[in-house]
């Protein structure tokens, strides 16, 4: 049997997944597993807590997935596909670990520092599509903050509806307005 801090971090997970992060209380996890709220807090001081695990093992588990764009042909690309893919196929997990304030998340410096294991990724992609000649030479970590900046940007707006296009389509305006940033759009 699974032990408890193990199925409350599942039962959280679950629930953020179905209803975002503002549905996952103390409360309703306990009932999802069969405890009380109390019993829940024997193992995580904080529901904050609670979610900065399920937090950690997401951003593990993409990081795991998400390994294979440093081999890819084009790693920018694979690593945008990948992202965008996670932002219609899990919404509010992805608003919650890339969009939401949150205790315990990553600040600039940090990610700077290579404390983030798919923000390493990130600057992996971009230093290996340096070296393929996709990109020019520069600092990976400044470039990848730039686009995945303009990414969760696009992202942001249309899972708050600002954009209002079909998925497909909106794939599609992500790789073109991509395509600007990363070729310039000055003269």
């Amino acid at each position: 049997m699974t032990d408890t801090p193990t199925r409350a971090a599942e039962a959280a997970a679950e629930i953020l997944r179905a209803d975002g992060s503002e549905a996952v209380t103390m409360r309703r996890i306990g009932a999802h597993i069969g405890l009380s709220a109390m019993a829940v807090y024997r193992h995580y001081p904080s529901r904050e807590a609670l979610l900065a695990r399920v937090a950690d093992e997401w951003f593990a588990r993409l990081a795991a997935e998400w390994a294979p764009i440093l081999t890819a042909p084009d790693p920018i690309a694979a690593g945008v596909e990948e992202m965008i893919s996670l932002a219609l196929r899990e919404p509010k997990v992805y608003a919650f670990l890339f969009l939401e304030a949150r205790d315990g998340a990553r600040a600039v410096g940090e990610l700077r520092e290579g404390r983030s294991p798919t923000f390493n990724l990130v600057t992996g992609a971009v230093a290996a599509a340096m070296r393929a000649g996709l990109l020019r030479e520069d600092d990976p970590w400044l470039v990848g903050l730039a686009i995945t900046s303009h990414l969760h940007g696009l992202i942001g707006l249309h899972l708050g509806g600002r954009i209002g296009l079909p998925d497909g389509e909106f794939r599609e305006l992500c790789r073109a307005s991509l395509e600007r940033l990363i070729h310039g759009i000055g003269a």
